[in-house]
């Protein structure tokens, strides 16, 4: 843990922080979100289990990203509960990836506006 500290010391400039926080959310959107999930996360396409339990799983490993990068736990609760309704807006609501993804980044701009202000 000491050395995730040290990284997280070296890692406060905005931009950095930006751009791990942007690859981080790729890694948690893409890789680490199998296709089941991608779909059973979504109200009505859920099979295997609820969709609650697969949107909060996904939410929650975007928050763990925000959490690690930030070193600022409550970082990744406001991650986890910004990203399922997000999320969730997408699957109800049917807008676009690209939508989507806007606001994806502008949780991530505003992670890093609170780091800068609370560092």
């Amino acid at each position: 843990m000491a050395a995730m500290t040290l990284f997280l010391n070296t890692a406060v400039q905005p931009l950095d922080l930006l751009i791990l926080l942007l690859l981080g959310h790729f890694v948690a959107d893409y890789p680490l979100q199998g296709d089941k999930m991608a779909v059973e996360k979504c109200p009505g396409k859920d099979v295997t289990l609820s969709w609650r339990w697969w949107l909060s799983a996904h939410a929650g490993t975007h928050g763990f990203f925000v959490a690690i990068l930030t070193g600022i736990p409550v970082l990744g609760l406001a991650e986890m509960a910004c990203h399922f309704l997000i999320d969730f807006g997408k699957c109800r609501l049917g807008y676009r990836l690209i939508v989507d993804q806007a606001l994806h980044l502008g949780c991530k701009l505003l992670w890093v506006l609170c780091v800068m202000i609370i560092k």
